[in-house]
């Protein structure tokens, strides 16, 4: 591990450092997905191999050690993806924010965009369903209608399981001598949300058929929860869900 204080040195040509790599702006914990507030610059003399010339290249991978605060940051110390790195390496506990819990939900390859989703991504759910489970009387008159809404977006999904698909280090190279990425399509994904929004979504999966869509990096999220939800602060918050509360707060009837 290097600190970037140590290249200030002479060594490269006129005197002074003149190559631009990317260190911790902040101590990272394992298993960590770097964020903008995790990373800045910092001018060496001469290069070094496996470094980052600019934080955006680090952006969104995910820490395989404990990263102090000021050192250099390499390929190696990252993986694309939470599934290379060794289960014995996992912290005492998953990164949540305040108020939030995590949620495990059902995936397949139609359902989870063949495979595509992976740690750090968000997601939008979308549900569809009958109108007579959301009709208050339970019936409706004229032709069946079906209906399909997006009920959540900005979904944060911090976890697979159980298979991995195209797991390959930062560095690009596979793991352990492999010779590819795992095999297979996730059959669940982890995901963060208040616990009112739990109810709300085994509601929808007892009740519709849902999928999910995997939004644009360039519309994630810039940085994941850090505060409690002031709609649901505390798990206590969560007071039950039924098709009444579902209605009011979607208005699947009025479409």
């Amino acid at each position: 591990m290097f600190v970037w204080g140590n290249f200030g040195g002479g060594g490269a040509i006129g005197g002074g450092p003149t190559e631009s790599v990317v260190v911790a702006a902040q101590s990272i914990p394992i298993r960590h997905q770097l964020t903008d507030a995790d990373l800045t610059t910092a001018k060496i003399s001469g290069g070094l191999p496996n470094t980052y010339a600019r934080t955006g290249d680090a952006k969104g991978l995910i820490s395989e050690v404990q990263i102090s605060k000021g050192a250099l940051i390499t390929s190696d110390m990252l993986a694309r993806d939470v599934g290379l790195i060794p289960a014995g390496s996992a912290p005492a506990y998953l990164p949540l924010a305040s108020g939030y819990v995590a949620m495990t939900i059902p995936t397949g390859e139609q359902q989870g965009v063949a495979g595509h989703i992976t740690v750090g991504d968000y997601i939008t759910v979308i549900a569809s369903a009958s109108i007579t489970i959301l009709a208050p009387t339970g019936t409706q008159t004229g032709s069946p209608k079906v209906i399909s809404k997006t009920i959540f977006t900005n979904v944060h999904v911090i976890g697979l399981g159980p298979a991995a698909a195209n797991v390959q280090p930062a560095s690009g190279a596979a793991a352990g001598g492999s010779t590819g990425a795992t095999s297979g399509v996730t059959s669940s994904l982890t995901i963060e949300v208040t616990q009112c929004d739990a109810e709300f979504f085994t509601w929808f999966l007892g009740n519709t058929t849902v999928r999910y869509t995997l939004e644009s990096f360039n519309d994630y999220l810039k940085q994941p929860p850090s505060a409690p939800d002031p709609t649901c602060p505390t798990v206590l918050s969560a007071q039950g869900v039924s098709q009444k509360e579902v209605e009011a707060r979607y208005h699947f009837t009025n479409l």
